[in-house]
């Protein structure tokens, strides 16, 4: 059976599905793997290191794709991979099956079939495919780095002879492995740290982390079954609003990791919260391509509203390609090790194998 992935679209995506690591141990469970030429020349990663360790190098991404049994994408293919795509094709990737409803339909005609990493449930064996985590996990860290260089000033408390330098103060809306990354980070570099979370077993997570948890007055717990946040109630809203009045008045920067899967993102700062912030404040919104967590956040864009930074975040990992590209690689290996039966020599799909059940993409 024959493992292929094609090069991205670099002015979209700088991210690869496979690096020579990873193509070792692909190739060590018997599995072989072509690539298009010139894969990751753009991350310093040249095709003979991929051919060391016996990767063939294809000419052209439609050779890869009429040859491969199994296709590795970061995103959904393009319209012209889609049509060369042969019949039976397994495609794995990030593939946003809510923005890519339509293309979905279409390549499902082909009897392609196709599973999401974003779908995978949070159980104990899935921790090593779990692409949400590796990749949020860079996005929190990455999240507080570009604050700290927005911000002008100093970040940690500073005595000198001169007086004091009070220490930043960041508040993290948000608690998942985003905004857990981004309690961490900002403690690190000398922050006074919050964070709030609709569920409330994050509570824990955040304190222990050194950050102080702000809760909403309510018994509400907005959790679902496989540990992610889902839409609270409109009273639940309004009581958050009121906690969020007196907290953006005390902190300086702001980050907002808040998502729901499947919907939007939660709007949770409106117009009138972001105008109780200081003058020289940011928000980093990390959902704006979601929808945004922030009045006035733009994918891309960075909006000024009183004097306070709006950071709308697009294409985040683009910032750390390399290092998202060697983990989401990893995390794809996971999941190929748990899809290829070395016995059958050909990919189980066992649906009785929640991962596999939870990730294809069936038929609407």
């Amino acid at each position: 059976m024959i493992i292929g992935s094609t090069k991205e679209d670099l002015s979209q995506e700088k991210r690869v599905s496979l690096t020579p690591e990873t193509a070792k141990n692909i190739i060590g469970l018997g599995l072989k793997l072509c690539i298009e030429k010139n894969y990751a020349s753009h991350l310093g990663i040249k095709d003979e290191e991929f051919e060391k360790e016996g990767v063939e190098i294809k000419n052209s991404s439609q050779e890869v794709l009429t040859t491969c049994n199994l296709l590795i994408k970061v995103n959904f293919p393009s319209e012209e991979e889609i049509k060369n795509l042969k019949e039976n094709t397994i495609l794995l990737g990030m593939l946003n099956p809510s923005l890519n409803a339509k293309k979905i339909s279409e390549i499902l005609k082909k009897n392609i079939k196709l599973f999401s990493l974003e779908l995978l449930p949070r159980i104990t064996r899935a921790q090593s495919m779990d692409v949400l985590s590796s990749q949020s996990n860079l996005a929190g860290y990455r999240a507080v780095i570009d604050s700290v260089f927005e911000f002008e000033k100093a970040f940690p408390m500073m005595m000198t002879a001169a007086g004091t330098v009070p220490a930043a103060k960041v508040l993290v809306i948000g608690a998942g492995v985003a905004g857990l990354q981004a309690v961490a980070t900002a403690k690190r570099l000398g922050a006074i740290v919050s964070a709030t979370d609709v569920r409330s077993a994050s509570k824990e997570q955040v304190e222990s982390l050194g950050g102080k948890f702000l809760s909403v007055d309510q018994a509400e717990d907005a959790e679902t079954s496989g540990g992610y946040a889902k839409e609270v109630s409109e009273d639940y809203k309004n009581k958050q609003a009121e906690m969020m009045q007196e907290a953006l008045k005390k902190n300086d920067i702001v980050i907002c990791t808040a998502l729901i899967p499947g919907k939007p993102a939660p709007r949770i700062l409106t117009e009138q919260l972001v105008k109780l912030m200081r003058p020289g404040s940011i928000i980093y919104d990390l959902a704006a391509e979601q929808g945004g967590n922030s009045a006035h956040s733009e994918p891309g864009k960075i909006n000024v509203v009183n004097n306070i930074k709006i950071i709308g975040v697009k294409n985040l990992m683009n910032r750390l390609p390399l290092t998202a590209s060697s983990l989401y690689a990893k995390n794809l290996f996971s999941f190929i090790r748990n899809l290829y039966s070395r016995e059958k020599k050909d990919f189980n799909i066992n649906f009785d194998d929640e991962i596999i059940n939870k990730t294809f993409i069936k038929e609407n």
